[in-house]
Parts: structure tokens; sequence; C-alpha cells
């Protein structure tokens, strides 16, 4: 039996003849058995990966081109999970990319942004170990992939008046990958959360503007820069991959030009110890029987969060809670997690989330991003008033939802704007002036009323609370201050805002029948907490004291971010540079 149905063998040139041949006898899979159970067949390999999503393939990368064979196991048929559904922005600061492009960050300065956004909760350690290896792993995976980044210039740092903020932003994403280049792969691809639209090559950082494409100079030459490269590439006759599908084909690359296998449907078990109690493996299911996979050095976790797994959600946070407000990819049922806990794990962060308001559609929830943010919009609770800042950072307003539900109805909040609102902006993926579809009303998701009363009436809040909350944001907008909730006072809210409103370009008065009110629900990108580790990425016990062997990176571990949220791509630079880390801890070791 081939040692992958999906790439070739691993063989890498700092080995041994040993080396080389014990490896090879170990892909070719002999029956074994552990612990009295038999198993199908046996594998060695120097470094087992769980998972392949960006902390997964950036761990199995470095490993490799460290000279460790490595294997990556992945439960899903398809690779890249989150990663590759996401928007792929990356927050590291003062790496090459950043700093080419002119960014004035420092260690200085990025230590005392950080530090005041996670507060005294994260070690730092973790926090320095982060910000030391982050650079260095961009530049890593820019050597040995074919991935390269642009500068997400613009997009303000979440806290951007904090010590060390950078109000133009640190955060990076992938620039375009021609999907040719992973060759029969890129059919195993894991598909992006929301299309991108047939004809366009679109980045992250053009969504801002093909929002207001329909109302602003800017946004319409946007637009047409999208269609054309999407002309360019096809007259090269190239398949243009950008965002998440970019970030997770470029790795995926990278694995295969350092022979590293990527095994699909191939859940984890569970894992395996020797009787030191270092973990030597994993046990996982392969072709319909066990495997167990030998691991010389180590184990690396990176099998992502447990968003999909409702026992657990319903254990660990707080209600309301389920499992479908979640973007996550599905196959993240903490697996990984749930083998850790079993080996002693201590686990961190397992109430919290990558949380943002998420609008409850009949086929899947949407992330609500850019839509509570430009103006002519207002979020209120289920006493039709204002409750929270609507374009502070997605996680804010998510616990600010479930801090003041205890007390009053917050879940769920009702995103409330008006026709004019609609005839200037992109709203999901529906144009301007184009109906909300008549699935969206049937669900519940959304209510329609010619005025703001009917409209209270509908959603079941007071009638008066809800038109006294209209008139009152009203007179912010027209003054260009809101003295309750302080939108606009922060660089960051102005992100995803239409310049042409004044004086605040966050704030415009709803006027213009019909009314709309959108319901919004705590989503997330992925859940935040799990296994414990140190600065070196090493997993462990309640003690403190280390599991030898095992590592955990991304969300299967608790994140470095704490309870809070830096900056765009606050999730995959940690899950990439932890990563990191964990392999050259496994390639150092003795």
């Amino acid at each position: 039996m081939p040692a992958d149905q999906n790439s070739q063998p691993t063989t890498q040139p700092r080995h041994t003849r040993r080396q080389l041949l014990r490896g090879a006898a170990g892909a070719v899979l002999t029956t074994g058995v552990l612990g009295g159970t038999a198993h199908a067949a046996v594998a060695d390999y120097d470094v087992v990966v769980v998972g392949s999503g960006a902390a997964g393939m950036t761990a199995a990368l470095r490993a490799a081109r460290r000279g460790l064979r490595t294997v990556v196991i992945e439960k899903a048929p398809t690779f890249g999970g989150s990663a590759a559904r996401s928007g792929a922005g990356i927050w590291i600061p003062n790496n090459e990319v950043i700093l080419a492009a002119g960014v004035p960050d420092t260690p200085a300065k990025a230590a005392a942004y950080l530090a005041a956004v996670v507060g005294a909760g994260v070690p730092a350690d973790r926090q320095a170990a982060f910000l030391a290896n982050g650079p260095a792993m961009i530049s890593f995976v820019m050597r040995h992939s074919p991935l390269r980044f642009r500068w997400m210039e613009g997009y303000s740092d979440y806290y951007p008046e904090l010590a060390g903020g950078m109000p133009n932003g640190r955060s990076i994403e992938p620039d375009q990958l021609d999907g040719r280049v992973l060759g029969a792969e890129l059919a195993h691809l894991n598909p992006s959360y929301i299309p991108t639209p047939a004809g366009l090559v679109v980045f992250s950082t053009d969504y801002k503007w093909l929002t207001l494409a329909a109302v602003n100079a800017k946004g319409a030459a946007v637009s047409a820069a999208c269609v054309a490269r999407y002309a360019a590439a096809t007259l090269r006759g190239e398949i243009p991959l950008t965002m998440g599908q970019a970030l997770a084909g470029g790795l995926r690359a990278g694995l295969q030009a350092a022979g590293v296998p990527v095994w699909l449907n191939t859940p984890l078990l569970d894992l395996h110890f020797d009787g030191d109690g270092r973990a030597v493996g994993v046990v996982v299911s392969r072709n319909g029987g066990q495997v167990l996979v030998r691991a010389a050095r180590g184990v690396i976790v990176g099998s992502g969060g447990f968003e999909h797994n409702l026992a657990m959600r319903t254990e660990f946070q707080r209600q309301p809670i389920g499992t479908d407000w979640t973007v996550g990819a599905k196959e993240n049922t903490g697996d990984g997690i749930r083998a850790g806990r079993r080996a002693g794990a201590a686990l961190d962060l397992m109430d919290d989330a990558w949380w943002g308001p998420a609008i409850p559609l009949p086929d899947e929830p949407y992330f609500c991003l850019a839509e509570r943010t430009l103006p002519g919009c207002i979020l209120v609770n289920g006493d039709g008033v204002r409750f929270v800042n609507e374009g502070a950072p997605y996680s804010d307003v998510v616990h600010v939802m479930y801090d003041r539900n205890a007390g009053g109805p917050h879940i769920p909040s009702w995103l409330v704007v008006d026709q004019n609102y609609r005839n200037r902006y992109l709203f999901k993926d529906l144009a301007p002036t184009l109906p909300f579809p008549d699935s969206w009303y049937a669900a519940g998701a959304v209510h329609k009323a010619w005025t703001i009363g009917d409209l209270a009436t509908r959603i079941g809040v007071p009638s008066a609370a809800l038109r006294q909350t209209v008139t009152r944001f009203n007179g912010f907008a027209l003054t260009g201050r809101d003295l309750d909730f302080h939108r606009g006072d922060s660089v960051y809210d102005h992100y995803y805002t239409d310049p042409a409103v004044r004086p605040n370009s966050c704030l415009a008065p709803l006027w213009l029948p019909p009314y709309y009110a959108i319901k919004i629900v705590p989503g997330d990108l992925g859940t935040k907490g799990g296994m414990r580790t140190d600065a070196r990425a090493r997993v462990l016990r309640a003690d403190g004291s280390v599991i030898p062997g095992l590592y955990a990176a991304g969300n299967a571990s608790g994140a470095v971010m704490g309870n809070s949220y830096a900056g765009a791509g606050s999730t995959l630079g940690p899950a990439m540079t932890f990563g990191y880390i964990a392999a050259d801890d496994l390639a150092d070791a003795p």
C-alpha cells in the first residue's frame, strides 16, 4: 500500500541511509499490535502532524525542511480546514512584507501593543515567542512555498489608540496564486466560505471597496481591477486563487515540494504514548482499519477547534449556543483537544471563540462584517435600544451580547437599516437596491415594514423604545458624534464605512422607508480554547509540567490572544507561528 494516496512519500536529504530504509519500510505499512489491540498497519515517521489547516501545514513544512520525516493526517476529504475558507488575513508584526512597504513597526511597539491587548492572562514568554518567531515564519514560508504576501494597507489594528497600535495596520494576506501549482491536488482543496464571484479575482482588502462600488469612484475602480486581474490570469492560462484558497493551496504546494504526504479521510482516534508517558504517535482510522502512525520525535496537534461539537460547546460555553452559527470547517469537532484532555492536558479559554455577529440565513450563517459598520444602520437588543458601538471589533460585539444577555434580551439582536442604506451598499452578495431573498424572510432572518413602529412589532420589541432609539441616533448622525457608544472615535471604526458621508463616515440617519430588521446571533470563525501550551508550543498539564512529545498550535490550543483580538489575522498569524515553533523544538531536541 502506498504511503499516501494523494502525494509522494517523503525522501529528505538529511537522513542517513539507515533512516531512509526505515522510513521506506514504515511507508509500506506493516501489521502491528499496540497494547493488545491489533492495528491493521503501522507507519513510522519522525513527526506526525494532526490537521491540514494553516497551523498544521506550516508545522509540517518546517519540520520537513529541518530534515524530519513528516506526515500530515487530515480527517476531512479535503485539505486546508478553516484557513481555506477564510479571508486569510495574517497578523504578524515586523514581518519583512510590511517593513518593505514602509510600515513603521518595531519590536518594542509590537510588544507594547500586544501586551495592552491581551492583558496579564497570557504569559509574557508566550507573547514574546509569538512576536520573535512570527517574522521568521513568514520569511520561511515564502522561501519554501510559492506563497507571496501583500500588506493589507489601511486595515487598522483593532485597537490602534493603544500604545504601539498601528492605525494603518500590520496585517498581510496572500498574493494571487496560480492553482496549477497543485496539479491534481487542487481538487482536494477545501472550498471558500463564500466563493469569489465568477469573473473576478478579489483580495480581502478589495472587499471594503466592492461594498461601496455603487456610490464611490474608488469602489468602481477596484471592481474594474478585479475583473482585469481575472482576464489577465485567464489569458495566461492560470487558475487564480486568493485569500484562504491561496494560503492553503500555497502551503500544500510547499509540502508537495518537500515530499510531505497528506493523508485525507484519516481521522484521529487517539494519541499513542510510550511507557515513559511520551507522545510517540497517533492511532487513526484509515482505509477501513486502524493504523498506528509512530512519531519518533513527537506529535503536533493542529486539528482546529470544537465549534461543531454541541456537547463540548454546551459543557464549556455560555448559552444560548449551538453549532449552527459558526462558519468554521464542519470537521472541527474537537478531536485533538479531547485526545489531549484524555492524556492529561490542561485546557484554556474553552468558554471563548473568535466571535462575530452572524445572520442565521437558511442555508448557512453569514458572518456580518462590513454590513453592521456602514452608515445608516444600528444594532438594537430585545428592548429596542442600542447597546454597543456597531463598528467595534466583531469579537467585542458578541462579548457584549453575552455579557448583557443575562440582564435582558440581547440574543438575538437586530440590525436595523433603511432603504437609503439598501440603495447604496452591497449586502452580503446582494447588489444595492436588490430585494432580500424570500427565503430570508421565510426563515425569520429579515423583517420589513414601512414604519419604525410596525417594524418593532414584527420583531417583538417595544415600538416606543425603537422609535426613540432611531430618533436619538439620527441626531448623532447629524452632528457626527455618537454620545452613547462613540462609534467613529476609533480609526478602526472607519474601515468599512462610506467616506462620502459627513461629518462622520460611520453615522448616517435612518429616514427612508421601508425599514428592515436583520436578525443577529453570536457567530464565530471557530473556537479559541484548547490545550494549554508554553512558549515552545509544548502541551502542559494543570500542574505546569510538560507532556513530553506533545505539541499544539492553532485552535487546538488556547489562543495567545487571550480573550481579545489584536488585528485582522490574529487567528492565522499565531496558528502558523506556533506550528513553526513546535517543529523547531522537535528538530532541536537531542
